[in-house]
């Protein structure tokens, strides 16, 4: 898949007006990345994050796609840590917006890769592999479908219609 060019959210608004959605929940950016673009692949599991770990793991076409989790806005546990970041990185993932929470975030400051989430807790999450994959997800109202594409960058987070 070819990768998608980050466009400033600020001037997509701009040229798509209502028709395009902006996701209203203000997340703080992790990774070295603070623009990242992609079609969307989603996940939807609470306060567990196996499922999310096999969907980047195992994912036929990771290559700059964007993972978009709804984590059911948890700040209980971290969803995301340095090592699923990692495999982000190594299988091509454009990035990672996750509606929970992350941890190990100063070594994920240091990796290839963009992450949005709502913040971090030191604390894991379960490991069942209870959730949905690449069924629609809700972030703050938004309804996001997979291959939808996203753009992510400092102003926030559109996706394309």
């Amino acid at each position: 898949m070819e990768k998608t060019e980050p466009q400033a959210t600020a001037d997509l608004v701009d040229e798509h007006g209502e028709a395009l959605a902006s996701i209203p929940v203000q997340l703080r950016s992790f990774g070295r990345f603070r623009r990242f673009a992609g079609p969307a692949v989603t996940v939807k599991c609470f306060e567990d994050n196996a499922l999310l770990k096999k969907t980047l793991s195992e994912h036929p076409d990771p290559q700059g796609r964007v993972l978009v989790v709804d984590g059911g806005g948890s700040l209980r546990s971290a969803l995301v840590g340095d090592l699923i970041a990692a495999i982000a990185v190594d299988r091509g993932w454009a990035g990672i917006v996750v509606h929970g929470c992350i941890r190990d975030s100063v070594a994920i400051d240091g990796l290839e890769i963009g992450i949005k989430a709502l913040g971090t807790n030191p604390r894991k999450s379960t490991k069942t592999g209870a959730g949905t994959v690449d069924a629609p997800v809700e972030i703050g109202g938004v309804v996001i479908t997979p291959g939808q594409v996203l753009h992510s960058d400092e102003d926030g987070i559109v996706v394309l219609p």
